[in-house]
């Protein structure tokens, strides 16, 4: 039993959506101790920018007559596709940067597109399986708020791993991580405390349904 685990914050410690994430997987991993984590740190790791318009371009030509870059990016798409696909289930956790979708996770989905197995339209390889998306904010988007609708990674994030991947999503998500950096959000402490404890809840409850899924 595998779990595919991706991390698309550019920070490899004090990040909040890898905080989130980690208790997931503690879940997942306390009803399957022997099983295999796979991880994918793309914000740490990321793939080459050009890797996309590659492989999308090497489509069009003969394999004999695919120019070195694009023969590398094909390659690279179908190791990548080769291990989300083979896990029996899958984490990402990408925080919301400048308003959008984290842009070393965007060049990994498109590179992934690419791969026939994952392609928009057809059956996706990961159809039906279960999957948890871990997503953080540094400040709030709610209804009601001063920047209600500017949050324009999630909804797309979904689109992508619910609608075109065909994951069996769950979410969680939470809010004001950056109370406690910046002054101006200090007055929101204590609503940030309760979003955070309210987000650790829903993660260890993900976590374990996850694992359940896969015992039952």
């Amino acid at each position: 039993m595998t779990l595919f685990r991706l991390d698309a914050s550019i920070r490899a410690e004090g990040s909040h959506s890898r905080a989130i994430a980690d208790l997931v997987e503690a879940e997942w991993r306390q009803a399957n101790p022997a099983a295999r984590i796979v991880r994918r740190h793309v914000g740490t790791e990321p793939v080459p920018a050009t890797a996309w318009a590659a492989a999308v371009s090497a489509a069009y030509v003969a394999q004999d007559e695919r120019t070195p870059e694009q023969r590398a990016a094909v390659e690279l798409a179908r190791q990548e596709t080769d291990a989300l696909v083979a896990a029996d289930a899958a984490l990402f956790a990408v925080p919301l940067y400048n308003f959008g979708v984290s842009q070393h996770f965007k060049t990994w989905v498109d590179l992934i597109v690419t791969d026939p197995r994952m392609a928009a339209g057809a059956t996706p390889a990961t159809a039906g399986k279960p999957a948890v998306l871990a997503t953080v904010r540094g400040g709030s988007y709610a209804a009601g708020t001063p920047r209600e609708g500017w949050d324009h990674a999630t909804s797309w994030m979904r689109r992508i791993l619910e609608d075109v991947w065909q994951f069996e999503l769950e979410v969680v998500e939470r809010e004001f991580t950056l109370v406690g950096v910046n002054p101006a959000l200090d007055q929101f402490t204590e609503l940030a405390d309760g979003l955070r404890a309210e987000a650790e809840r829903v993660a260890r409850e993900h976590g374990r349904a996850l694992a359940g899924r896969l015992v039952a």
